[in-house]
């Protein structure tokens, strides 16, 4: 350990504990001395100087909290000492300029990966089975147990029981002796590579509670959202289930489709439940033309592309008192580093950049996204106090614990990840992924709720860095998490792909570790690495409703 604190920004009030430091220690901070005057936890801050009731307090340079009770210099500040505060936004932009990072490490660098007739290039290949309606959900689960296990696809479980083997060798006559002697038991790895279609990365049964009731918005949203999976360059088609009588019709999504990509040539199959005969004819149909499906898949192999085509999802959760100092900085660098190469970073959670929205505002190229960012955060802000639930609520009990204390704070540190350079373009919920470069795309902060808004638009792949450990994953985007701590790393290496620890042993840079993780980001790309969240089957996926999320 090289250093025991940190102040992040030069006119920072609070200064963050990177270890235990107990009261009574002496703190040689430019050039003047800050006695403790209580135990401070790691993760957790204390004062630079005495603060008075009012006094606003500054953390990564913007305004986090307000003082709600006088503190002493050398204190720690809590929840009972202060509460939320943050900077107002208006949209006019001070003049930005930036200058991308050094690139030239990465500038020959392809990764390989399955292209797509619209230029776009997947780091996945899966086939999708979705139903427009929670009605169909059962027939999803029909189709995913005759395909899943049979064409080596299961992922839900450490090992698979091959007990047709067992039922095989009876049928032969084979003695008891023979039975025991037989192996039934395969491991994951087993299953892969004994596939029968070896080029399709997975079938993914995406299972709702949508798509009739609620609003029609709702179905609105939904059907632009599965149409986004659908197009995504993870996705070489799909079999769509239908009621018939629900809200989200089959046109719905085909014009949903149709408004991503006009000349649209993936594969996809429609079945509505209520034309079909029987209940059995509709399954039967549909694992006939998922087969089929599958077969077309198969023929598309991996092939060397450019560093540009990756769609790069930024996401956080879980989140501790060093993810804005080690992890989500070192994200940062590295989607830096990809918009330097070409290629397209995505900051998403809206909820979480509150504080922080002058700043991108500024960052944006044009007047025009200055103002959607601005309207986006205002009208997401007034809906969750519409009900009572302020931004100011989104920190979790285990946030604070860990030293997050209010949404600014929080908010300050997930920003982190979308580094420093320009926002090209900022989208709505659902809207596609078009322009090179760092796009804001509007999620709610929930860990599923906003990986599944970054692969519905577009993103390919998604780095999730976290400080408390979480097992979430993405149906279609390989999820790679990355820990703040090394403590966390150690402790749950079953969930964690790489550690940003180092960081704050000062092992690694910012710099260093943003490098490290686009060299681990090329690898998923290519295949070669599967993430953790894959391999323990983390399919989730939960829709956006448009309702206060946080």
């Amino acid at each position: 350990m090289s250093k025991t604190f940190v102040q992040i920004h030069p006119s920072d009030t609070i200064i963050a504990a990177l270890v235990d430091l107990p009261k009574g220690t002496v703190i040689n901070h430019n050039g003047a001395e800050i006695t403790l005057v209580e135990n401070i936890k790691q993760k957790h801050k204390f004062t630079t100087t005495d603060l008075a009731i009012g006094d606003q307090i500054y953390m990564y340079g913007v305004l986090i909290a307000k003082a709600i009770q006088p503190i002493l210099k050398g204190a720690a500040i809590t929840t009972e000492n202060i509460k939320h505060a943050s900077a107002d936004f208006n949209e006019s932009q001070e003049k930005f300029s930036w200058k991308a990072p050094d690139t030239s490490k990465f500038e020959e660098r392809t990764f390989n990966g399955y292209h797509r007739a619209d230029g776009s290039v997947g780091t996945g290949n899966y086939w999708l089975v979705i139903p427009l309606t929670f009605c169909e959900n059962r027939n999803i689960d029909v189709l995913e147990g005759a395909l899943a296990d049979k064409l080596g696809y299961q992922t839900k479980k450490d090992f698979a029981v091959d007990t047709d083997a067992l039922i095989q060798k009876y049928k032969q006559g084979g003695s008891a002796e023979d039975i025991l002697n037989t192996p039934i038991i395969a491991t994951k790895e087993e299953i892969t590579k004994n596939r029968l279609f070896p080029n399709v990365d997975g079938i993914k049964f995406l299972k709702h509670d949508g798509g009739c009731g609620g609003t029609r918005e709702d179905s609105q949203v939904l059907c632009n959202l599965l149409a986004g999976y659908i197009v995504n360059s993870n996705v070489a088609g799909a079999t769509i289930f239908s009621l018939g009588c629900q809200n989200a019709q089959i046109e719905m999504l085909q014009n949903a489709i149709k408004k991503l990509d006009p000349n649209f040539s993936k594969p996809v199959h429609y079945l509505e439940q209520q034309k079909s005969a029987s209940e059995r004819q509709l399954i039967e149909e549909a694992v006939k033309h998922t087969f089929l499906g599958l077969i077309e898949a198969n023929k598309i192999e991996r092939k060397p592309a450019p560093i540009n085509k990756i769609i790069l999802g930024l996401e956080c959760g879980g989140s501790d008192g060093f993810s804005g100092i080690s992890a989500n900085p070192a994200l940062g660098y590295a989607s830096d580093l990809l918009v330097g190469l070409g290629g397209t970073p995505v900051l998403s959670e809206f909820p979480e950049l509150n504080g922080v929205e002058q700043d991108l505002i500024n960052r944006c190229e044009t007047k025009e996204d200055a103002t959607k960012f601005s309207t986006l955060m205002r009208a997401y802000s007034a809906s969750a106090i519409a009900v009572g639930s302020g931004f100011e609520n989104n920190p979790s009990p285990g946030n604070i614990k860990d030293g997050l204390i209010t949404d600014a704070m929080k908010s300050a540190g997930a920003a982190k990840k979308g580094g420093t350079s320009p926002v090209v373009e900022v989208l709505d919920y659902a809207e596609r992924i078009t322009k090179p470069g760092l796009n804001l795309l509007c999620t709610p902060g929930n860990d599923v709720e906003c990986s599944t808004g970054l692969a519905g638009s577009g993103c390919n792949l998604i780095v999730f860095t976290t400080g408390l450990g979480t097992p979430t994953g993405n149906p279609i985007a390989p999820v790679i998490k990355m820990s703040s701590n090394t403590k966390l790393y150690e402790k749950m290496k079953d969930i964690i792909d790489i550690n940003a620890g180092t960081v704050i042993t000062g092992e690694d840079t910012i710099e260093s570790m943003g490098e490290k993780l686009l060299e681990f980001i090329i690898k998923t790309a290519s295949g070669e690495i599967i993430t953790k969240a894959e391999l323990k089957g983390q399919n989730d996926f939960i829709p956006w409703k448009r309702g206060v999320s946080l």
